[in-house]
């Protein structure tokens, strides 16, 4: 297997099942190809380099504030330390009228329908992902399905790593100060990941056998990469990724549009009863992505939230 294997979704045989659970059990990223989400990404990819490209002030206007954790931010902390980075959240639902919460820019035209229609179609592939991921692990494909079925709770995400700080020097006094990370390493906190990285390269993954691996740029492939709440439900046998981004060089930039595949916050996270003595608590999925949302912009001291807090048996 190589250590960050190409799952082609026209080509899903015994030994792609093989090479998906091996990676699951070691690091949690796969590149997937022939998702059929081509044109969905590269019209994204257009409208991410437009929104990043405008003046501070208009980016600032769909700031995300206290009480709605979408919109723009520029100061985001992981691990404590201030990534660098500027990014925008979204997320969509089939009726526009369950948006309420969402403060869409004026401009660029075509980003608010263009990101809409990435996030739609990025939903539906990461339903058969979770599928392919049940196969993989020898259980029925549908046995997460439910946790999906009503109102998810989904979110996307556009990043866009400079090469020096977003903030000016007025801006950086009284915020945490830069780390030495693009994006420091951390977990995802949902279910999946899928994302669209540019040529730039950066996204690095950890194997306990092999270190940092790189997560190498591929043409017309989403990476994968398993979050936490997998690892639960999986009852540990699936590694939720624990990654992180380099910095780019000097005068260059890259972008990146993850999306997260969450299920209802209401809904009941525990392992799968099918795959032995749970080494898990069960617990409601708010109380976990909260606590991962609050770690995100402000620095609350001591240990962030991790899903190991919830572990019943020592890893």
């Amino acid at each position: 297997m190589n250590n960050v294997p190409t799952i082609d979704l026209d080509n899903i045989d015994d030994t792609a099942l093989r090479d998906l659970d091996a990676a699951c059990r070691d690091h949690g990223f796969f590149l997937l190809k022939n998702h059929g989400l081509e044109q969905q990404v590269a019209d994204a990819k257009a409208q991410c380099e437009a929104f990043f490209a405008l003046p501070r002030d208009q980016k600032l206007a769909v700031v995300r504030r206290a009480d709605n954790p979408m919109g723009y931010y520029d100061r985001e902390l992981t691990k404590q330390k201030r990534d660098l980075k500027e990014v925008f959240d979204f997320y969509a639902r089939d009726s526009e009228e369950h948006e309420q919460r969402m403060p869409w820019p004026d401009q660029p035209k075509q980003f608010k329908p263009v990101l809409r229609a990435h996030f739609l179609a990025n939903s539906r592939v990461a339903q058969t992902v979770m599928q392919l991921l049940c196969r993989a692990l020898g259980v029925e494909e549908t046995s997460l399905d439910l946790h999906f079925d009503h109102r998810p709770t989904s979110t996307a995400r556009l990043n866009y790593y400079p090469s020096s700080d977003p903030l000016s020097e007025g801006e950086q006094q009284g915020v945490t100060a830069l780390g030495d990370m693009a994006l420091h390493h951390h977990t995802d906190q949902g279910a999946i990941t899928l994302l669209f990285q540019d040529k730039v390269g950066g996204l690095q993954a950890h194997s306990p056998a092999d270190g940092w691996i790189d997560v190498p740029p591929q043409d017309d492939t989403l990476v994968v990469n398993i979050g936490d709440l997998v690892q639960v439900w999986t009852n540990g046998v699936y590694r939720a990724a624990l990654h992180r981004v380099l910095p780019t060089a000097p005068g260059t930039s890259r972008i990146s549009i993850p999306f997260f595949y969450q299920p209802n916050f209401e809904t009941l996270i525990a392992p799968l009863a099918t795959l032995g003595e749970p080494v898990y608590h069960s617990f409601i999925c708010r109380e976990f992505i909260q606590g991962r949302i609050d770690d995100n912009y402000t620095d609350l001291g001591g240990e962030d939230t991790q899903i190991e807090k919830y572990r019943i048996i020592a890893a």
